[in-house]
């Protein structure tokens, strides 16, 4: 079912009904598996130990998959009216979009290149595409940021993270 969003000139790529069913079927899901291996590790009260390694979990995992049920149930036999108003429409989950894919390819240039030269690269596409700003601008910030935590985590603070093959042939 396809409604307009608040601003009344956008179409509807989905409703809040639908994404309260998909999140709560999700939720369930995710307390099923919980309470599962909660179950194999043991959630009883312990003589002399106390609480079981799946105590906890099992109970929290309990009531969220209550939770999820009410609202499953609130979702499906809700009368179409404020639950059919737009979740998103197609224009915003563009933009979330440019942000969330490029998002994804960082973490997998992390693992080819390092976080210093992904970061790098990351900042300077955004402020290019995103941003808008001059190359001098984004070459500028790119490189000067990761340079800057890069000095503060490896040097200053001795804190290893993730590098590639330019931090390596530089003896880091």
């Amino acid at each position: 079912m396809h409604g307009n969003d608040s601003s009344g000139d956008e179409m509807s790529l989905v409703t809040n009904r639908t994404m309260d069913i998909a999140v709560a079927l999700l939720l369930l899901l995710v307390s099923a598996v919980v309470i599962y291996d909660s179950a194999r590790l043991g959630f009883d009260w312990r003589e002399n130990e106390g609480p079981a390694s799946g105590y906890f979990p099992f109970y929290i995992a309990l009531i969220l998959a209550s939770s999820s049920l009410v609202n499953l149930l609130r979702a499906l036999f809700a009368r179409h009216g404020v639950d059919s108003e737009s979740f998103v429409s197609r224009p915003a989950f563009m933009r979330v979009l440019a942000v969330l894919i490029p998002a994804f390819i960082f973490v997998a240039v992390i693992q080819l290149l390092g976080l210093y030269i992904a970061s790098a690269l990351f900042i300077i596409a955004f402020m290019l595409t995103l941003g808008r700003e001059s190359i001098i601008r984004s070459v500028a910030v790119g490189v000067t940021i990761p340079l800057a935590l890069f000095v503060l985590f490896e040097i200053w603070f001795l804190v290893p993270l993730p590098k590639g093959p330019v931090e390596n042939f530089l003896g880091y």
